[in-house]
């Protein structure tokens, strides 16, 4: 499949499906889509402005917070313009290395995210378990190495996947299944000897998802027992409760990607609309939820709109 000035082995452009089988109704799947946009950007912007102005908020704990709004800003940045010329203006073409961009971009900042939640369970871990030496384990200087580390981490193992799919020849059509460019679905219109991309592919699934979670997962056994221990049930439940946000942000951003690794693997039958909604869910879903989830759960960002309102209104 050529496209326009492509080669036999590369187009040009790439095309865009959106939702398959979904030739109707493209007005009602471009309105939900920029209210989800319109939810994440604005949430995630309240969030940062607030950690940003709000002395009371000047903690570690709000800045792994303001971390993950400022990361699902550039998830939600990552997928916009194609979603929107797609499901608003019909346009479903994107240039080849446009396409490879994007999907650099979507992968690196969601598995960044995965370092964040990371960085955020250990926080609860010190804050809970060693809360005597909480502020000198996470100082500023120690925050900011701990994000520069997650950026570095995610930038370098991500890096060669562009360079990885531009080396295939593509001759099984250009028309991929999702208003975005993601390698998986790259993958299935390239020709060619695939098994490096996709043995590269589970490594850093591996070293990325895999470890982050078994060490949230680790950070959080640890907190229950430190929990259990403690002698007066009511502190036990305080302390238990200043996780419970983050606790709904790990499920809001790990529940998506187990479900689509389970129907990779157990329903392979399944029609190609669940794949990509379950797509969407996973790169839409958390940044549009996570502001949401702090700012019902934490008493301080409540505060911190309230105190934001009044002074709009006075």
């Amino acid at each position: 499949m050529l496209g326009l000035n492509g080669t036999p082995f590369q187009p040009a452009t790439l095309q865009l499906t959106g939702i398959p089988g979904m030739q109707t109704g493209q007005a009602w799947v471009a309105l939900v889509f920029c209210t989800l946009y319109l939810l994440s950007i604005i949430g995630n912007l309240t969030i940062l402005v607030l950690v940003i102005r709000e002395p009371a908020l000047h903690q570690p704990m709000y800045y792994f917070l303001s971390m993950l709004s400022l990361n699902d800003l550039g998830v939600s940045f990552s997928t916009l313009p194609t979603v929107l010329a797609t499901f608003c203006f019909n346009d479903r073409h994107v240039d080849f290395d446009a396409c490879l961009a994007q999907m650099f971009f979507i992968h690196t900042f969601s598995f960044m995210e995965s370092g964040i939640l990371l960085a955020m369970s250990f926080d609860r871990f010190v804050a809970i378990c060693d809360p005597l030496r909480y502020a000198a384990v996470l100082t500023n200087n120690r925050i900011l190495t701990m994000g520069l580390g997650i950026l570095a981490k995610s930038f370098t193992t991500l890096f060669p996947f562009p360079f990885l799919v531009k080396r295939l020849p593509f001759c099984k059509g250009n028309v991929l299944h999702h208003s975005y460019c993601l390698h998986p679905d790259l993958m299935k219109v390239a020709c060619g000897d695939i098994h490096v991309n996709d043995i590269y592919g589970l490594f850093v699934v591996i070293f990325t998802y895999g470890i982050d979670s078994t060490f949230i997962l680790l950070s959080y056994t640890l907190i229950l027992r430190a929990v259990l221990a403690i002698a007066s049930r009511e502190q036990g439940f305080k302390a238990l409760n200043t996780c419970m946000s983050h606790v709904c942000a790990v499920l809001a951003f790990y529940v998506p990607i187990i479900t689509v690794s389970m129907i990779h693997r157990f329903w392979k039958s399944a029609p190609l609309v669940v794949h990509v909604m379950m797509s969407n869910v996973y790169l839409f879903i958390p940044p549009m939820l996570n502001p949401i989830i702090y700012s019902v759960k934490t008493k301080e960002i409540r505060r911190g709109i309230h105190q934001v309102f009044c002074k709009s209104w006075a």
